[in-house]
C-alpha cells in the first residue's frame, strides 16, 4: 500500500468529520473535542488549523483519504498528532504517515501524547523514534474522566 501526505483539500473535511465520529476510534484516542458531532466546532477548528503556520496534511493510502497528520504548537514545544480511519488500522499506515511527516518537518524536539492504554499509538510513535519521557493524567473528553497518558519525545 502506498502512503503519502498532501495538503488538506476542502473535500477531505467531510471524510475527517466521519472518521472523527467513529465511537470506537474516539474512545481509543481519548483526548478529543468535547463534542465530536458538533459540526460548527469541527469546521471552525479545521479553518483555524488550515490558516495557521502548523503543518497539517491529509493521509492518503493508495490514493484514498484515510486520515490526517499534523505538527502543531510553539517552537520547542511542538507536538505531532495523527488520525487514521479505523477501517485502516493495523496496516502500517499510521507509521508510514508519521515517518513522512517527520521527514517533512526536520525540527526537533517534537513531542507526542497518547492515552496510556492506547498501545497501538504508542507503538507507532516508538517505531518512529519517539521515546517515553513522562507520564501524566489528563481529562479525556471521549471518556468523560481523567485518565493516564504518556508523553513521548523525538530529539
Amino acid at each position: 500500500m502506498e502512503v503519502e501526505l498532501r495538503e488538506v483539500h476542502d473535500s477531505d473535511l467531510p471524510v475527517f468529520y466521519r472518521q472523527m465520529n467513529d465511537p470506537e476510534a474516539v474512545r481509543m484516542a481519548a483526548f478529543t473535542a468535547p463534542d465530536p458531532a458538533d459540526r460548527t466546532a469541527f469546521d471552525a477548528h479545521w479553518e483555524r488549523l488550515r490558516a495557521s503556520r502548523d503543518v497539517v496534511r491529509t493521509v492518503l493510502a493508495d490514493g484514498d483519504v484515510v486520515g490526517s497528520a499534523a505538527v502543531y504548537g510553539e517552537p520547542g514545544e511542538r507536538e505531532v498528532t495523527y488520525w487514521i480511519d479505523r477501517a485502516y488500522w493495523g496496516r502500517g499506515i499510521a507509521t508510514a504517515a508519521l515517518r513522512a511527516l517527520l521527514a517533512a518537518v526536520p525540527e526537533r524536539p517534537l513531542y507526542a501524547r497518547a492515552a496510556a492504554d492506547n498501545a497501538a499509538s504508542r507503538r507507532v510513535l516508538e517505531k518512529c523514534g519517539f521515546r517515553l519521557t513522562a507520564r501524566a493524567r489528563g481529562y479525556a473528553e471521549a471518556r468523560g474522566e481523567e485518565i493516564d497518558e504518556v508523553v513521548l519525545a523525538l530529539r
